[in-house]
């Protein structure tokens, strides 16, 4: 799976990385970020979503990205489409 890096939280610190990536053979994004408390991760197990069960299945994570990340997150999406136009 070859990651193209995209960017790293412009806030990191020292052991503090959320960072984001793409995999264009996949087209997928890739996010590294913060894991959540467990009450997060408990909200969001119990939430209600037509069409799909409650809970967060064993192959899956939460995980937290802060919100000064959107124009990173943005770059992979257009990315991943430049990636496959055509």
């Amino acid at each position: 799976m070859p990651l193209r890096f995209i960017g790293i939280d412009p806030n990191t610190g020292e052991g503090e990385s959320p960072t984001v990536w793409t995999d264009t053979d996949r087209r997928e994004l890739v996010f590294q970020g913060w894991k959540p408390g467990p009450e997060l991760e408990a909200r969001c197990a119990a939430t209600q979503i037509p069409g799909h069960a409650i809970g967060i299945p064993d192959t899956e994570a939460v995980v937290r990205i802060p919100a000064r990340m959107v124009p990173i997150i943005r770059e992979a999406c257009d990315a991943i489409e430049r990636a496959h136009v055509g």
